[in-house]
């Protein structure tokens, strides 16, 4: 029998990894990717050069680097999904999330249950936390179409959800 349980290890941007001008955008690469609880991202990039930082959504449209729930800064950041939700993540670095290095990411569980989530940290993990991080909340009806590709994105993608949840229950 057909099974989708299993935790994956996903390296934001693919193979440029987290860089400025990857060679498929960020909204893209999120969008034909499906992301799932127990799931982990991987942001590649040199260490010193960049960072990543989990924000909330306004700070996210905002490009607000002031107040990060967490930082990932030691050039290989490993973030483990451990909740269902919109996920927002912005470059740290001077001026790139304007220029579009940043990425969403909306993870669905199958019992719809929220949880923490937090890094998988590396041996010589460095990365700054603050407290236990929660998804953020669901974007409003208007604005989820528009980043997740549209009305008919946004529904093959849900269908596809819901298909992968039956077969795990079923396994």
């Amino acid at each position: 029998m057909w099974s989708s349980c299993e935790a994956y290890t996903f390296h934001a941007g693919g193979n440029n990894g987290w860089v400025l001008n990857p060679s498929e955008s960020y909204s893209h690469w999120a969008e034909r990717n499906r992301f799932q609880v127990n799931d982990t991202i991987v942001f590649k990039y040199k260490r010193g050069s960049d960072s990543v930082l989990l924000v909330d959504k306004d700070d996210y449209y905002k490009c607000n680097k002031d107040k990060p729930i967490l930082k990932l800064k030691h050039g290989e950041s490993k973030f483990k999904i451990e909740g269902s939700g919109p996920f927002y993540f912005i470059s740290g670095h001077e001026y790139n999330c304007e220029k579009g290095q940043k990425l969403l990411i909306v993870v669905l569980s199958p019992n719809h249950k929220a949880h923490k989530a937090h890094i998988a940290e590396s041996p010589s993990s460095d990365d700054e936390s603050i407290g236990p991080v929660s998804p953020a909340p669901a974007p409003a009806k208007s604005g989820a179409a528009g980043l997740i590709g549209g009305p008919s994105g946004l529904y093959w993608g849900f269908i596809s959800l819901i298909i992968a949840a039956y077969f795990c229950i079923l396994v």
